[in-house]
């Protein structure tokens, strides 16, 4: 009786909370908001259901704001990808702090490349945008990628919609250019942008064809001083290879800028062509059916996400897996019939759950 009662007393509060933390959101309170994104970065089970919640009511927010807008965006989400040493934070400090002055409200959501062996993790880029962080109408969250796949979290979609509820119109995503980053970015961003810093030339050469085709704009950093001729150089070789790939879009040639944080020159070009993309892709009605197939991969992602640790929250299922994985260094079975084998044991253990 005493656990009934203590459990309804529990989900009481957290419903409250989810009541308190939706309202304070809503209302642009960045404290709010970082409670938002921790709990849905959360592992716990019982704040992963409170965290659904919020995220349902925040949605239904969200669609209503937009239809008082006749259905226009109320956010515009760009993805800013780049080598370590790009320049990307200290580009998005002065950038961040260009489009505040212009009348916006900007949040950051910058992946920090952790270890997938150390858990360790590289928090520097918080120090690197001081500016920006002292700005009333701006938002700057770090959070560790742990190992994720393309260095991008798994919450980084809820985060987005999170900010945007609380009235950011600006979303920053920024990620470190490792192999996969630059695919799993372009999922969830309107507009998709590469920084390059002189003297990347042999990365051209590297990267691959299909990363050179999501990219809508291209900046090269530091373009001052001494690094001019390079600079020039580099955007040649980058609109030269840009003219022989295919282009994502019919109603956009993407474009090469240059950039100086440091002299703030090119800052304001690069707003006027990101402005000029978002133009171009509600106009031809792009924009709206890019963000709804974005939707379906979000969901398709939180399926997968969610079989995933049903998988590894099951210890038979657990036992299974590393047996098969053994079979199958050995050579004993092939990896289709391995997979068969723990996917029709799978279903077992749910249907036995079941009855």
């Amino acid at each position: 009786m005493f656990a009934q009662r203590f459990t309804s007393i529990v989900s009481r509060r957290y419903v409250s909370t989810v009541v308190d933390l939706y309202k304070g959101l809503i209302n642009g309170d960045r404290g709010c908001l970082a409670k938002c994104i921790t709990l849905v970065e959360s592992t716990h089970k019982e704040k992963q259901q409170n965290a659904k919640e919020l995220l349902s009511q925040v949605l239904q927010e969200l669609k209503q704001r937009q239809q008082k807008q006749s259905n226009k965006p109320i956010s515009f989400r760009i993805g800013l990808s780049g080598s370590p040493g790009a320049g990307k934070s200290t580009f998005i400090n002065v950038f961040g702090g260009f489009l505040i002055k212009q009348g916006h409200k900007v949040a950051v959501l910058t992946v920090d490349p952790s270890s997938s062996t150390s858990g360790g993790s590289i928090l520097g880029d918080k120090t690197r945008m001081l500016d920006l962080s002292r700005e009333p109408n701006a938002y700057i969250r770090t959070s560790p990628s742990a190992g994720t796949l393309g260095g991008v979290t798994r919450t980084t979609n809820d985060a987005i919609v999170l900010c945007e509820a609380a009235g950011y119109n600006v979303i920053l995503v920024e990620t470190v250019g490792v192999g996969q980053s630059e695919f799993a970015v372009v999922d969830m961003v309107d507009m998709f942008c590469v920084l390059l810093p002189p003297g990347s030339g042999d990365e051209l050469q590297g990267m691959k064809k299909g990363i050179m085709e999501l990219v809508d704009l291209v900046i090269v950093t530091k373009a001052d001083g001494e690094l001019m001729p390079e600079v020039r150089r580099l955007q040649t070789e980058w609109l030269s290879a840009l003219r022989l790939m295919r282009r994502r879009s019919p109603n956009w040639k993407p474009k090469v800028i240059s950039v100086s944080a440091r002299t703030n020159t090119g800052i304001d070009k690069s707003w006027e062509q990101m402005f000029e993309f978002e133009n171009a892709m509600i106009k031809s009605g792009e924009f709206m059916t890019k963000r709804s197939n974005q939707l379906q991969k979000w969901m398709w992602n939180n399926v997968k996400d969610r079989i995933l640790e049903q998988f590894l929250a099951d210890d038979d299922i657990q036992k299974a897996i590393q047996s098969y994985e053994q079979r199958v260094i050995r050579g004993l079975i092939t990896p289709f019939v391995a997979a068969d084998a723990i996917l029709a044991l799978f279903a077992k253990v749910k249907t036995d759950k079941t009855t």
